[in-house]
């Protein structure tokens, strides 16, 4: 098996855009190496690219050099549309999983789903997941390539995933949002950043585990700075010195000449150009000063820190005697009781309906007066018009006014003034996600109803996203598999089975 890349450019055709520049990078036997780096960076397309370059043709070009040898498994961000409308069964022909049973064991899966003729469409997200994870692993790849292999997936089969890649005789290179998952199973970092504006690239390879990456890191950056701050401001006093030196040259008139007259341009003048001279050599020492390190800054968002929602307010009295999809019955007996500034989150095995739930609970509260509710879906189509720019998307919501305000958010949330106009199909799934919570901010909802609100964020955005629903003096009622999440923002887990929701 081989992989190896030589001084990768990629642009991207619709804004004639570089995002990645003199990008080299060889597959070791025992690489785990995962692909970081804020929303619509081009980690997918760097995976993409090293994976075929065919999965980028449409929209980016590259140069550069890519050898390829073996076998190699890509598991995409997102299923085909063909894909999507296969069976299950159909999807698996030729899919040896009796051979491989114990896949099928280690990924919770149900045998009657893999002989199912359901449709992959009608799968929850972590079902999809687990079915393409199925079909890679029983064709013996030599290599994995995986975006975002962790999104949707509960935690039971997080921890299977974890277990995987830690554990796996061939290399894998991914792409994921969930922090413990990277800090625990990567042994390689590749960070991308989009510096100035996003008008250059700048892509980092540390053969280091996360954690140790980030400490070296920001030590690096720190040391980097203070030595070239110090250099500028001993620079900076020289300068003045010598400017000083030089208006006292310049009006002394106590030079005289040999002949003993008054001189304007004698010493004076020799006395000047050898300050000029020596401000020259400054000025050329001044050009191998230590570069100040630029990186990436956090995405900047919050709520209105006026929100806030009495603890006695009930927000939801919610009981039904069993939930189901196409006539099938996921649970029994939920019941639901929301009230005040409650922090809900909500797990579960995938498929058990949780998402079925959120969206029966939106529904319910979408009609409410006395609040404001934001949702953000699995699907985000449910709730952005793909065909759409994120401008357009705004302007449809807001006055100009609030319009103006909102492209500010949005270049808070780092978008670029090309990305405001592009269709909002053509964005990663980061940057959606950034949208939606965009939307909830300005609306000032005091009542969030997320399904996996920290999937598409980076772990670079995921923190500051947490930081700021853990703050909302508001209601949320979530559904998630993050980690972090479950411990930074949740007060309340309830585990929903088909008996019914049970606290945690």
């Amino acid at each position: 098996m081989q992989l190896q890349a030589k001084k990768i450019s990629i642009t991207i055709k619709k804004d004639d855009r570089v995002i990645i520049e003199d990008f080299s990078y060889v597959l070791r036997a025992n690489d785990k190496t995962v692909i970081i780096g804020e929303e619509g960076n081009g980690k997918s397309t760097i995976l993409k690219l090293l994976y075929s370059e065919s999965l980028i043709k449409d929209y980016a070009s590259f140069s550069g050099e890519i050898v390829r040898d073996g076998k190699f498994g890509y598991l995409p961000q997102f299923l085909s549309k063909e894909d999507s409308e296969k069976s299950v069964v159909e999807f698996l022909e030729d899919t040896d999983y009796y051979s491989n049973y114990n896949y099928v064991n280690d990924l919770n899966l149900d045998y009657d789903l893999i002989i199912s003729d359901r449709l992959l469409s009608t799968l929850s997200g972590g079902e999809k997941i687990k079915i393409q994870l199925l079909k890679l692993l029983c064709e013996y790849p030599d290599a994995l390539f995986l975006d975002e292999p962790s999104n949707d997936l509960d935690i039971d089969t997080l921890s299977f995933l974890e277990s995987f890649i830690i554990n796996s005789s061939i290399p894998i290179i991914f792409i994921s949002h969930d922090e413990q998952l990277i800090e625990h199973s990567a042994n390689t970092i590749i960070h991308v950043e989009q510096l100035i504006r996003k008008t250059k690239s700048k892509i980092t390879i540390s053969r280091l585990c996360y954690k140790e990456y980030l400490d070296s890191r920001n030590l690096s950056f720190l040391h980097q700075t203070q030595i070239a701050k110090k250099e500028r401001s001993e620079y900076k006093k020289k300068r003045e010195r010598l400017l000083q030196l030089f208006e006292k040259a310049r009006n002394n008139g106590g030079w005289r000449n040999s002949d003993g007259t008054p001189s304007s341009d004698g010493h004076a003048k020799r006395s000047m150009q050898a300050i000029k001279a020596k401000e020259k050599r400054m000025e050329r020492e001044s050009e191998e000063f230590t570069e100040i390190p630029d990186r990436e800054d956090e995405i900047i968002t919050r709520f209105d820190s006026n929100i806030s929602i009495p603890k006695q307010k009930i927000i939801l009295d919610y009981a039904i005697d069993s939930l189901s999809v196409d006539d099938k019955i996921l649970a029994h007996n939920i019941k639901l009781k929301v009230v005040g500034n409650q922090h809900i989150c909500i797990i579960g095995s995938n498929g058990i309906g949780k998402s079925t739930l959120l969206k029966e609970i939106w529904k319910l509260l979408a009609k409410r007066t006395d609040i404001k509710v934001g949702y953000m879906p699995q699907n985000y189509e449910d709730v952005l018009d793909f065909s759409q720019t994120p401008t357009e998307f705004l302007e449809s919501q807001y006055d100009k006014e609030e319009q103006t305000r909102a492209r500010m958010f949005l270049g808070n949330m780092k978008f670029t003034a090309d990305e405001m106009l592009h269709k909002i199909s053509e964005l990663s799934g980061g940057q959606k996600a950034k949208l939606i919570f965009l939307n909830m901010v300005l609306k000032k909802c005091d009542v969030l109803i997320l399904d996996e609100p920290t999937r598409n964020f980076s772990p670079l955005s995921s923190p500051v996203v947490c930081k700021a629903l853990m703050n909302l003096g508001g209601t949320i009622i979530s559904i998630s598999h993050d980690r972090r999440y479950l411990n930074d923002v949740a007060d309340i887990v309830y585990v929903l089975s088909p008996t019914g929701l049970t606290l945690l």
